[in-house]
This record gives C-alpha cells, structure tokens and sequence, in this order.
C-alpha cells in the first residue's frame, strides 16, 4: 500500500438481530472491497475452546491456547491456524461459548489486536460490537445498525420458522434482550454508540431499503472530501 492509497473503511456496530452482517455483506459487495465478519471469528475462537476442552476462564490455559492460536478473515470465509472453519462455526454450541468468551478480557484483546491489522491494511467493512468504538475508531464511515428488540425477535424467529426449526417468540424475545444486556454491559468493550456514528434504525426499513440509505450516506460524505 503506498502512502497515497486511499482506504474505504465503513465500521458497523449494532445489537444482535440487527441486520449490521446482511447490510455489511451488501455494502462490500456493492464497493468491491473486504468484508470481515468479526463475530465469525469470535466463534471460530469458541471452536478452538471446545475442541481443546478447557474452560472458558481467565487463566494461565486460555493464555497458551490463546498464543498458540491465529484466526484470519479472508474472501469471506474464517480460518482458524489455517483450517476453513466457516461452516463449522454455526451450531448452538460454539454460539453459547463464542458468546461467553467475547466478555474475557484475554479474547477480546487477541482478536481486537487481529481485526485492528486488517483495519489498517485495507479498505474494508466491518461489522461487530466494538468496531467503531475500539476496532476501527479511524473509519471513514461508521454506522450504528439497530431496530427494536421485539422487530429483532421477529425476524429472528420467523428466520428459524423458515429453515423448518421450532421456534417459540417469547424465548426468542427473551434471548434477544438477554444478549442486549450482555453486549451493553460487559466489563470489556461493551456495546455503545460512538459518538462519530450515524444511527440507522432498520424497524420500518427491508433490506434493500437500508442498503440504499447507508450507502447514499458513504457516497455524500465521500463526495465532500
């Protein structure tokens, strides 16, 4: 990259079944550039806990599996030491363990250390909790993608409804706003708003809507500098 390079770099924050991966994925896709999916990686961190069966815990074990561990984005798919993970990462399972081991400190700083490289070597979106906020606080663009709870319960059930799995709203409503109070109130990098970001509230919005808004922000900003 030469010093005159010119980086595209969107940083999308938002609660969980907002939509921020859907319009992430899209907005790459519409400038050509990197997408990471930063919550792939936390979860391909979980595999790596469960397949070494130690505990998800501050201590002198996660320390060694933690530096004996690389995790990569790239052509939007998730490498763990090398290995594809990508459809691997997608059960229950490691979901619970990649959730739990987002609060530890050790977790966060290695793969915040991981996601900020990519942040500065390429024009990238990105999406998570903590991008705007800790990640990628430079971005050119940041965004905060939300919606309310009971909006993201729905989608998210009518989501499993449509892949032929039970679903019951009320619990998908509950685990949504346990999340929420998890992300906004973990002692390390909790979710919150930056206050560089734009809000982009996707209740009354589909898809293609949010697609359009976001990036006609990029663009106005863009043609202004």
């Amino acid at each position: 990259m030469t010093e005159d390079t010119k980086l595209l770099r969107i940083a999308i924050d938002g609660p969980s079944g907002a939509g921020k991966s859907t319009v992430a994925k899209l907005i790459a896709k519409e400038y050509d550039i990197d997408y990471v999916d930063t919550g792939a990686m936390y979860r391909a961190m979980g595999l790596k806990i469960l397949r070494e069966g130690i505990a998800c815990e501050e201590g002198e074990e996660l320390d060694n599996l933690l530096e004996s561990t690389d995790v990569d984005y790239s052509n939007w798919r998730v490498y763990l030491d090398g290995e594809d993970v990508s459809d691997l990462i997608r059960t229950e399972e490691v979901s619970k363990i990649a959730s739990d081991c987002s609060a530890i400190k050790a977790v966060r700083s290695k793969l915040d250390s991981i996601q900020k490289r990519i942040g500065r070597t390429r024009s990238v979106v990105m999406d998570g909790r903590d991008i705007c906020t800790v990640v990628m606080p430079d971005a050119e663009h940041k965004f905060y993608i939300t919606a309310t709870a009971e909006e993201r319960a729905r989608r998210r059930y009518n989501e499993l409804i449509g892949k032929g799995q039970e679903a019951d709203y009320e619990k998908v409503l509950e685990d949504i706003n346990k999340r929420d109070y998890n992300d906004m109130n973990r002692e390390v990098n909790p979710l919150r708003i930056d206050e560089e970001a734009i809000v982009v509230d996707t209740t009354e919005m589909n898809i293609d809507e949010v697609v359009a808004f976001v990036k006609s922000l990029i663009e106005d900003k863009e043609s202004k500098n």
